[in-house]
């Protein structure tokens, strides 16, 4: 047994956690944004990078820190009641109804549509989607080999198929990003748009699920005291880091100059197909799908694993671990079928409720010590963040529902708080809910 984590072991948990990490949008979204920003790409990606790298790195070291036993354990310094609601919501977001599904419809808008007739889209997308949930679940059933599966088998493979295809594009670019035209709101604030389109990934959301798994792979190797799982986490999640950086500014780079070719792409997936064809033809064609699919697969893998150990523990005299496994595969399965876009436009604002209430719980969890860890701050923070998130989930609803009368009367109201057009109307009333709770338990005394 090892009292610390050994540097080959540090790589591969880390490879384990970037494997799990690294799937549907880590790799459709940067190209998208990189299309969107053109020359304003660089401080676009500096956004993108704090949310999608940034924030799932503090996601799994506060898991680690905070000596908890996962999600729901570091929920309850805000309530109980709070913890269970908002575990399960967070699981259902990052499982069956958008994560889990989104790495099926990923792959196949990657590797398959483009070389499918409309006639037989529905078709082939149902046939797809069920054989990838059937991988999934293989992988799934035996949740203690996923370090193995993933950080050993799955990850390396991928990695080496996504170094082809970006070595390539950046050798022989397609255009300038220099002077790739800009879109959209990147025209005005390319960075803190970038900084919310790093929600898109879930991948801070994701941390707080994974990091339990990561706990136990490092105990697995034998590093058991707190203290050295707390630094084992920083050590792996460092690795899980690198790697990111690197891959998420090369695809950024990718989409920008692929407009000197192309025209901005409905979304990532329809544009990485694109690029693949441009520079290989129907050979990129088989090597796009091969990394897309390994890149969602392993995804999968971990979030099946993480959803249903997790519902085991909240729920425990209701059904298996296989059950649970099965019933997320077949949920994902049919929302899946709906297609990729329409996904993603549904994602967007129970993605825009839940990172201020993940980005708060992650700060609180490093800021205990400021405040002894007293409930009253973490609640009275959680609630100001929470009332603020709303606003901005209004915000990003899609046309059909965000254009109803009621929902444009209360965006109004919210309108006045700061940084609410830039999507992040939350901070200063989150900042107000710390301030207050920090004044309270100077006057109220600790039970």
């Amino acid at each position: 047994m090892q009292g610390k984590l050994s540097l080959s072991s540090a790589i591969v948990i880390g490879s384990m956690l970037f494997g799990m990490f690294f799937g549907a949008g880590n790799l459709i979204f940067p190209v998208h944004m990189g299309q969107e920003a053109g020359a304003d790409m660089w401080p676009a990606t500096i956004g993108f990078l704090i949310t999608a790298i940034g924030l799932p790195f503090l996601g799994v070291v506060a898991i680690g820190i905070s000596q908890s036993n996962g999600l729901f354990d570091l929920a309850s310094r805000v309530h109980p009641t709070y913890a269970k609601l908002f575990t399960i919501l967070l699981y259902l977001t990052i499982g069956p109804a958008f994560a889990l599904p989104r790495t099926a419809t990923v792959s196949y808008q990657i590797g398959l549509a483009p070389y499918i007739g409309d006639d037989m889209q529905t078709m082939a997308l149902a046939v797809f989607t069920f054989v990838f949930f059937a991988l999934g679940l293989f992988f799934s059933m035996n949740p203690g080999k996923l370090m193995t599966y993933i950080g050993k088998i799955l990850n390396p493979l991928f990695l080496v198929f996504l170094a082809i295809l970006l070595i390539v594009a950046l050798v022989n670019p397609m255009g300038s990003v220099a002077t790739a035209p800009v879109s959209g709101d990147y025209l005005t604030m390319p960075f803190f748009k970038g900084f919310t389109e790093g929600y898109n990934t879930m991948d801070a959301l994701a941390a707080l699920a994974f990091g339990i798994i990561v706990v136990r792979a490092l105990q697995s190797v034998g590093v058991t005291e707190p203290k050295d799982i707390a630094a084992g986490m920083v050590k792996a999640g460092i690795v899980a880091v690198v790697l990111m950086v690197i891959i998420y500014a090369f695809l950024a780079y990718v989409g920008a100059s692929s407009l000197g070719v192309f025209a901005l792409s409905a979304n990532g997936g329809i544009a990485l197909a694109q690029i693949a064809n441009y520079y290989f033809g129907s050979v990129g064609a088989v090597l796009l799908a091969i990394t897309v699919t390994l890149a969602c697969l392993k995804t999968a893998v971990g979030l099946i694993c993480s959803c249903s150990e997790t519902f085991v523990d909240l729920f425990p005299n209701s059904v298996s671990y296989k059950k649970y496994a099965y019933t997320f595969a077949i949920v994902s399965f049919l929302i899946g079928n709906v297609g990729l876009t329409q996904i993603i436009s549904l994602a967007i604002p129970i993605l825009m409720l839940l990172y201020p209430l993940t980005i708060t719980i992650i700060l609180l969890t490093f800021l205990a010590p400021v405040f002894k860890g007293r409930q009253a701050v973490y609640l009275s923070t959680t609630l100001f963040a929470l009332l603020a998130a709303i606003g901005d989930a209004l915000n990003t609803l899609p046309e059909f529902m965000g254009n109803a009368v009621w929902v444009q009367q209360t965006l109004e109201l919210y309108k006045a708080l700061p940084f609410f057009d830039l999507g992040m109307g939350w901070v200063v009333p989150s900042a107000i809910g710390f301030v207050l709770g920090l004044i309270y338990i100077s006057f109220v005394k600790a039970k």
